[in-house]
């Protein structure tokens, strides 16, 4: 009786809530027409692209907080870098987002090269180029 106190009841949906999501995510896909499945970058890519947006509008963006959690005593330099890091990310999730909304009126072909393959090498080159820019900046600004 003892485990589902408010506490821990929470804790274990929380715990629980991301496989039923996906299992039910599966399920859909699984039972239902391709089309649906075309839309899921796109989904996925618009809801990435208003995580990093809408955290410009804060006093602090999410790679601000990610830095922070890192390095609680990140100079203004970095939050300065981290922040225009976060307009870069919106940007390209934006475009992103546009390019696989056309791809979902395209083959599937076409979808899957450019969902399944171009979109996360696009994504490792950002992460590379970051990383040495990063490296970098820290050399210089230390």
């Amino acid at each position: 009786m003892r485990f589902w106190a408010r506490g821990n009841a929470l804790r274990f949906i929380k715990a629980v809530a991301p496989f039923i999501g996906m299992f039910v995510i599966i399920g859909i896909f699984h039972f239902t027409d391709f089309v649906l499945l075309k839309f899921y970058p796109p989904v996925m890519n618009f809801c990435l692209f208003f995580i990093f947006f809408s955290s410009l509008f804060q006093e602090r963006t999410v790679i601000q907080k990610i830095a922070l959690a890192s390095d609680p005593n990140s100079n203004e330099n970095v939050m300065k870098y981290t922040r225009n890091l976060t307009y870069i990310w919106a940007v390209f999730t934006f475009l992103n987002f546009l390019v696989s909304v056309v791809t979902v009126f395209m083959s599937e072909r076409i979808w899957a090269l450019y969902n399944g393959l171009i979109s996360y090498i696009l994504v490792g080159l950002i992460f590379i180029i970051e990383y040495i820019v990063r490296i970098n900046f820290m050399r210089k600004h230390g």
